[in-house]
């Protein structure tokens, strides 16, 4: 079983929260070193099981944990069954008050392949990339950050910037991937 020591990341947050009052910090104004409350077995297990998948070890020990968001990378992370505070009514995901149609948990259990001949590098439009992964944050200006859910690099985190880069591996996992921000000055 995978586990976190909640104590030392949420510590972690509420130094880099005294070090950075104002929010200067890339994201901090929409996270606000804010983390929620962890999600009971029973809801996890409600979602895997409404969308046919399982998540990865590191992901779903962290949300059961440390909080269901959004202290995180870029903007924050986005919950996984909660909706963020900026949706709008009657929406149920947004970033920065955009819909984001992606993140809706139907299309988490959609296959997720590479087919693109660039090893490393996916060019393949994002609307076919975004299914069979979960978007964990927002970077702004349309890039996102994903957990490959199926296949051969489930686990994995993958970033699709449409405009400079397409998509392409970020980090081997949600632990490295998140721990590497807590580490950051």
């Amino acid at each position: 079983m995978d586990t976190w020591d909640a104590d030392a990341v949420r510590g972690r947050i509420r130094q880099m929260a005294a070090q950075d009052p104002t929010h200067e910090r890339f994201g901090a104004d929409t996270h606000r070193y804010e983390l929620t409350p962890v999600l009971p077995e029973a809801e996890i297990k409600a979602f895997e099981e409404a969308h046919r998948i399982e998540l990865p070890l590191g992901y779903r020990s962290f949300v059961t944990q440390v909080g269901n968001g959004p202290a995180g990378p870029g903007h924050g992370l986005m919950a996984l069954t909660t909706p963020r505070a900026e949706a709008s009514e009657g929406e149920e995901w947004a970033v920065d008050d955009e819909w984001e149609e992606d993140r809706l948990p139907g299309r988490l259990a959609a296959p997720f392949c590479l087919t693109d001949p660039l090893p490393g590098r996916i060019t393949t439009p994002t609307e076919e990339l975004a299914q069979g992964t979960l978007m964990l944050t927002e970077e702004g200006c349309g890039t996102y950050i994903r957990l490959i859910l199926n296949g051969p690099r489930t686990g994995e985190i993958w970033r699709i910037d449409p405009d400079w880069g397409g998509f392409v591996p970020t980090s081997p996992d949600f632990r490295t991937w998140y721990t590497k921000w807590l580490d950051r000055q």
